[in-house]
C-alpha cells in the first residue's frame, strides 16, 4: 500500500529535509507500506498571483534528488506542461498530474511515455466513470503503471464532498489512492486562498480504507498554519504515526473479515 505524503510546497530545503527524515523514520517502523515522499515545484493553479508557488524546476528538482539520497525514499511531484516530464522523470519516481489538467491529452500521453508510473489526480469535476477515458489515455501513451487518486468532487460553491463508492467503481480499472487532505479542502473558501477543515482528515482516511484503496496520499507540515500554501487542510507531522496506527488496524480488520 502506498503512503503518499509531504508538504504543499517545497518551501526550503530545509523544511523538506526535516518531514524527509520523519517519513524515512515511519518507513522503517512500518515496512509493510511503501512511502513516498511528494512536494510541488510548482503551486501553478494558486488562487491568488501574489500567492507563493515555490522555487521553480531547476531548485525543487535539486531539493528532491536531496531528498532520495539522504533519506532513500522514493519521491513524486507534479508536471503542468509537457516540456516539465523530460526532466521530472529524471528525478522522480512517480509523475503526479495535478486535478485540474487530469484530462490533458497531452500531457497525459508525454508522462505515459516517460516510463514511470503515472498518479492523476481526479478532476473535482469529473464522475468515477469518466475517469475511464483517462486511463484509457495513459495506456495509450504505453502506461503500464498508473493510479487514479480520489481528492473529492465540488458540491456547490467552495466546497467538496467524497463519494466513497467512486473508490470502488475506479477499483475495477485502475489501482486508486485517497487524497485524505484535499478532500476536505473548501477551494477558494478564503477568498484568494483556500481554506479546509482538517478535522475531518483522519475519519476520510478510515473510511477509505475500510472501503479498500491501494493507497493513502496527505499533505503534511511541522506547523500547518504557517505553512505556504494549503495549510488548513494539511496535516501536521504529530498525526502521522496516529494515522500509520490506525490505517494498519483497519487493514488488517478488513483482511480478517475478508477471509472469513
Amino acid at each position: 500500500m502506498l503512503i503518499i505524503a509531504g508538504p504543499c510546497v517545497i518551501e526550503s530545503e530545509e523544511l523538506v529535509l526535516e518531514v524527509a527524515t520523519f517519513l524515512r523514520k515511519l518507513a522503517e517502523k512500518y515496512p509493510q507500506f511503501r512511502f513516498v515522499f511528494k512536494a510541488s515545484f510548482d503551486k501553478a493553479n494558486r488562487s491568488s498571483v501574489k500567492s507563493f508557488r515555490g522555487p521553480g524546476l531547476e531548485e525543487g528538482l535539486r531539493i528532491l534528488q536531496k531528498v532520495k539520497e539522504e533519506t532513500g525514499l522514493e519521491v513524486t511531484t507534479d508536471v503542468h506542461e509537457t516540456w516539465q516530464v523530460k526532466p521530472v522523470a529524471q528525478v522522480v519516481d512517480i509523475i503526479q498530474i495535478p486535478a485540474f489538467l487530469s484530462r490533458q491529452t497531452d500531457l497525459l500521453l508525454e508522462a505515459a511515455r516517460s516510463g514511470k508510473p503515472v498518479n492523476v489526480k481526479k478532476g473535482q469535476f469529473l464522475a468515477p466513470w469518466d475517469v475511464k477515458n483517462v486511463v484509457e489515455k495513459l495506456r495509450f501513451g504505453g502506461a503500464v503503471d498508473y493510479y487514479v487518486t480520489e481528492r473529492g468532487v465540488c458540491f456547490g460553491y467552495n466546497n467538496l464532498v467524497v463519494d466513497f463508492r467512486s473508490l470502488v467503481i475506479m477499483s475495477s480499472f485502475t489501482k486508486v489512492i485517497f487524497d485524505a487532505t484535499h478532500s476536505v479542502q473548501l477551494p477558494g473558501g478564503a477568498g484568494d486562498r483556500s481554506s479546509g477543515q482538517r478535522e475531518f482528515v483522519v475519519p476520510l482516511i478510515r473510511a477509505a480504507v475500510a472501503v479498500g484503496c491501494d493507497g493513502i496520499f496527505m499533505e503534511t507540515h511541522p506547523d500547518p498554519d504557517r505553512a505556504l500554501s494549503d495549510g488548513p487542510n494539511m496535516v501536521p507531522l504529530s498525526w502521522l504515526e496516529g494515522i500509520m496506527e490506525n490505517v494498519q488496524r483497519i487493514r488488517e480488520a478488513v483482511s480478517s473479515t475478508s477471509t472469513g
